[in-house]
């Protein structure tokens, strides 16, 4: 609208309507025009004569509108009205809905005074329609989500299968020659990385290819009654290789999957892991122990046995990891429970007590093997004896000496007074406690505590806990 035009509207010069008129004009640009009384009695009412669906609330006429809505509804039209009839407002939208039959009927108003009589002028507008779009927006959105799920799903699952299978399977584009997925054991029989072999030309990967009459030769040996192979040799690993094609189309695309064994049948690569493998676990400058989820040793290397003590493997095989720990089945119930939970754990600091009884500080990290039978939990243990010097001297555990004086108690004092005794001392065990196993991360400390980090450094302050550097 035009600034002239607003200026002239706003000086009244409309011209006057007749009722018959305005009142078609109301029942027109709305689906329903009620006039009601401050009371909530329905005085009239107009349907709007193009929607057939409106035209039985006619007989709320002469009714009580409140007996029309349901029950959430009554309190919102009542509150409305309060706000119009005390002059809040002169204009109050709000929705409502109906009972209409077994179900209900959603309503947008528009409120306005009019009248001498404190009357309700409400022109309603049927939200069905709206709801019914955002019903069909809300099923299309989950349709479209529930595709991509499956796609995703999809997407999971070939690389779990592509991952996990004893197979070196190579996916490459007919249209390029060029490598679109592959698995880690082909690109171990390829001798490069996955990441670096992805897109790149698979005759690349061989010795004896001339251009692209390789890829000629798969897609026809493919294309054929039955699947046909080719002997070749990788480039890099030097490996004589089975290629075994089949071709198929995914996307309009044409696409080749070579499953490649040795000339042998077998890949070769499972050997050379197992002998790098080995070669780790008993060469290795740290302890390596595997122990069962109640933390019997299985298995241990030369490191471990050094650090132990131990002459002999035998020694220690069959025994709880816990008779090597200080703080013995504390120290393993927090790493294989840890591990258990969330697969793994790092760094965690303790000391390792020795066969003879002699102690040195270590960090523990913890891998949890689901996929062995029968499942294990790898400790990799490292002497942290320079870390240990490196520390400030506040982090470190105190032992239990200060439980002494409290037991001497006993018998000359009420166990009242014992206990009041012996809390500080409890007290600043458990918060020395915490701050070790947290690496003097005093937010972490406090977590593992359950207290603020404001009351954490407070109770540092009381038992002089501070690091000289700190505060």
């Amino acid at each position: 609208m035009t600034k002239r035009g607003a200026q002239f509207l706003s000086k009244g010069a409309i011209p006057l309507i007749g009722p018959e008129k305005l009142v078609n004009i109301m029942a027109r640009a709305s689906d329903t025009a009620m006039v009601v009384s401050s009371s909530g009695v329905v005085l009239s009412i107009m349907i709007n004569p193009d929607n057939d669906d409106m035209k039985e609330r006619e007989d709320w006429h002469n009714t009580h509108l409140q007996d029309t809505l349901t029950y959430e509804s009554r309190s919102k039209l009542e509150s409305r009205m309060k706000a119009l009839t005390i002059g809040k407002s002169a204009i109050e939208v709000v929705e409502l809905n109906h009972r209409f039959g077994d179900g209900e009927l959603p309503m947008r108003y528009s409120m306005f005074p009019i009248g001498s009589h404190e009357s309700i002028l409400m022109l309603g507008t049927d939200l069905r329609p709206i709801a019914a779009m955002q019903q069909r927006l809300v099923e299309a959105q989950m349709a479209l989500e529930k595709d991509y799920e499956i796609q995703r799903a999809y997407d999971t699952r070939l690389r779990v299968l592509m991952d996990n299978s004893a197979e070196s399977l190579v996916f490459v584009s007919l249209a390029t020659g060029r490598i679109s997925s592959l698995n880690q054991c082909a690109a171990d029989m390829l001798g490069g990385k996955r990441d670096a072999l992805r897109g790149r030309t698979f005759s690349e990967g061989f010795c004896d290819h001339r251009g692209d009459m390789m890829e000629r030769l798969l897609a026809a040996a493919g294309g054929g009654s039955g699947s046909a192979s080719v002997e070749l040799q990788t480039r890099r690993a030097k490996h004589r290789v089975t290629v075994t094609p089949i071709v198929f189309r995914a996307a309009g695309e044409r696409m080749l999957l070579c499953r490649m064994t040795c000339a042998d049948g077998e890949t070769g690569t499972p050997d050379a892991r197992s002998d790098v493998m080995n070669a780790l676990f008993n060469n290795g400058v740290d302890a390596i122990v595997f122990v069962d989820r109640t933390g019997i040793i299985t298995l241990a290397n030369d490191a471990f046995l050094i650090m132990a003590d131990a002459t002999e493997k035998a020694q220690i095989e069959g025994r709880s990891i816990a008779d090597f720990l200080d703080r013995g089945t504390v120290d393993m119930r927090v790493i294989i429970d840890n591990s258990l939970r969330f697969g793994h754990m790092r760094l965690y600091a303790t000391k390792l007590t020795s066969e003879h009884g002699s102690s040195i500080p270590v960090e523990i990290s913890a891998t949890y093997l689901g996929s062995a039978e029968p499942a294990l939990v790898a400790l990799v243990i490292r002497a942290a004896t320079r870390s240990e010097v490196l520390r400030q001297p506040g982090a470190a555990v105190s032992d239990l000496s200060g439980m002494k004086p409290a037991m001497e108690l006993v018998g000359s004092a009420t166990l009242k007074d014992i206990v009041s005794e012996t809390t500080d001392v409890i007290e600043k065990i458990c918060i020395e406690t915490a701050v070790e196993l947290t690496r003097n991360n005093r937010v972490a400390a406090a977590e593992m505590l359950g207290l603020s980090r404001q009351s954490l450094y407070v109770k540092l302050r009381k038992y002089s806990l501070l690091n000289k550097d700190g505060e």
